[in-house]
């Protein structure tokens, strides 16, 4: 693994369609961890990054507590189920798969404070992803309004698996529609202006169509 030389080509990369683009907000990257273990992410957080994303609870926890004398911001960005969101929503930042209005209860229950959250949208609209169809995102955002320990800062999607850019680019298009919609609405538990999108093999693709956070694993160790 070359993970300072990845890391390195990757923020140059962010850096340099930053400029072409004349992008004047933050993009931030998620270290996607979920294959890696303690000694690849404390390589990363050397390298300079800090914000790292987890998909399952247990792993999460264990590398949490390995690590726990880094600081580091924690994102959970895999599907988190009710019976474990009691241990691990206090030690989280940012949760990027909120789907569910019953997921929601349970946040609400356990959480300390306020929790910023995005909504995950299924844009592709296969099978097998998780999240939200798009025409029923705005129903339930607003029934997001009675949490009042979710704050729901942006939306997230997976691309369709596919080489095909056109059909990777609408997906990432539909998203940021649905995103400039909410937005419009100016609700204070929703301002809705981050767009988590974009993996290892489309985040350029994402960046030009408005992520401002991507969430890149297996770009960053090979």
């Amino acid at each position: 693994m070359h993970i300072k030389k990845n890391v390195t080509s990757i923020k140059s990369e962010i850096k340099s369609l930053k400029e072409k683009l004349n992008l004047s907000y933050d993009i931030t990257i998620c270290a996607a961890t979920k294959y890696v273990g303690v000694k690849e992410i404390k390589e990363l957080y050397d390298a300079g990054i800090n914000n790292f994303g987890e998909n399952r609870a247990q792993d999460f926890l264990c590398k949490q507590e390995s690590l726990h004398d880094k600081d580091i911001i924690w994102h959970f960005i895999g599907s988190l189920q009710r019976n474990k969101v009691k241990k691990v929503i206090n030690k989280i930042s940012y949760l990027h798969s909120l789907d569910r209005e019953n997921l929601a209860m349970e946040i609400n229950k356990y959480r300390n404070d306020i929790l910023n959250c995005y909504v995950e949208v299924n844009c592709s609209q296969e099978i097998s992803k998780h999240g939200l169809h798009p025409k029923d995102v705005f129903g339930f955002i607003k029934k997001l309004e009675k949490y009042d320990k979710i704050k729901v800062i942006g939306l997230m999607t997976m691309a369709e698996n596919t080489d095909n850019e056109d059909i990777i680019r609408a997906n990432f298009r539909t998203l940021k529609n649905i995103q400039q919609d909410i937005r419009k609405l100016n609700l204070a538990y929703a301002p809705c202006k981050e767009l988590s999108m974009g993996m290892s093999n489309d985040y350029l693709c994402a960046i030009e169509e408005g992520a401002t956070i991507v969430r890149i694993g297996s770009r960053l160790f090979r």
